[in-house]
């Protein structure tokens, strides 16, 4: 079975860095996720736009829009990315910039980071770039649920806070990354109520393969997490994510597979990316 990551990470963000070598051990490296990719048969990852100015500066309010990866001088064919948006750093000059950058080919939809920075989903700051998004047919992700920073603002995050946006702008595709975690039953019912809300199940657990495994055998460590999904009982709008270096690939393969049934699992690691992200469906098929 093909896989794509629809969450992962590539830039100079210090907290990966450390996470990567205090707590998952991978190779934070193109060559690091290159190696994972080829051994567990993942054809593409969909990184997450993201940088900072200063050492554990994020979320940095003087980071340039849009935001990329910048760990790598020059992405392989097998990494494509979603542009970041920084709401301080939002004026026509930068919207020019997010135009000309949607026209690159590796450029496959669009991150807001809920959460990091202090504006709801429906704000008005995001209006444009939700017009953008309508007039180019690419999604929009936004950061959900708990924030890998103590100067995240919670309340931000929340996912109920999606339900507002996805009703106003209809013609435009969604991705509720980490399916709102630990607000997953109100994650569920967005995804459930509007059908172009989609859910990523990635940054559910950090650490390496040995703590994934611990977590993943828990009795009680997902049972919220297997209460959503089943009550969303919209498998096919869910979609693989390993928000690497948090965790290694397969560990966390095996940890979604374990989530989903069967049957929906060529879906969730496959399919499912080619409909929320429809410019990708040229570099894999």
């Amino acid at each position: 079975m093909k896989i794509i990551d629809a969450h992962m990470h590539l830039s100079h963000i210090e907290e990966f860095k450390r996470t990567a070598k205090e707590k998952s051990f991978v190779d934070y490296s193109v060559r690091g996720i290159l190696q994972e990719y080829a051994e567990n048969n993942v054809v593409l990852g969909i990184g997450m736009g993201l940088t900072e100015t200063k050492a554990d500066g994020f979320p940095d309010a003087e980071s340039v829009t849009p935001m990329g990866l910048d760990l790598a001088d020059e992405l392989p064919p097998q990494l494509v990315y979603c542009l970041g948006i920084n709401p301080f750093k939002l004026d026509a000059a930068a919207l020019a910039r997010i135009k000309a950058d949607m026209q690159k080919p590796n450029v496959v939809g669009l991150k807001i980071y809920l959460g990091y920075y202090p504006f709801f989903a429906y704000d008005s700051v995001y209006d444009p770039i939700y017009k953008l998004a309508a007039t180019y047919g690419m999604p929009v992700v936004f950061h959900t649920g708990d924030t890998y920073s103590e100067r995240g603002l919670l309340k931000y995050s929340h996912p109920l806070a999606l339900d507002e946006v996805a009703v106003k702008y209809r013609d435009v595709n969604f991705m509720m990354a980490h399916f709102g975690d630990p607000w997953v039953l109100d994650g569920a019912e967005v995804v459930y109520k509007n059908r172009n809300m989609f859910a990523d199940l990635s940054g559910l657990m950090v650490g390496d393969e040995a703590n994934c495994e611990r977590l993943k055998d828990s009795p009680l460590f997902f049972s919220h997490l297997r209460h959503a999904i089943t009550y969303c009982d919209h498998y096919e709008k869910f979609l693989f994510g390993t928000d690497w270096p948090l965790a290694p690939v397969k560990p966390y393969i095996q940890f979604v597979k374990e989530l989903i049934p069967v049957e929906y699992h060529e879906d969730v690691f496959y399919k499912t990316a080619l409909k929320v992200f429809p410019k990708i469906k040229s570099l894999v098929e």
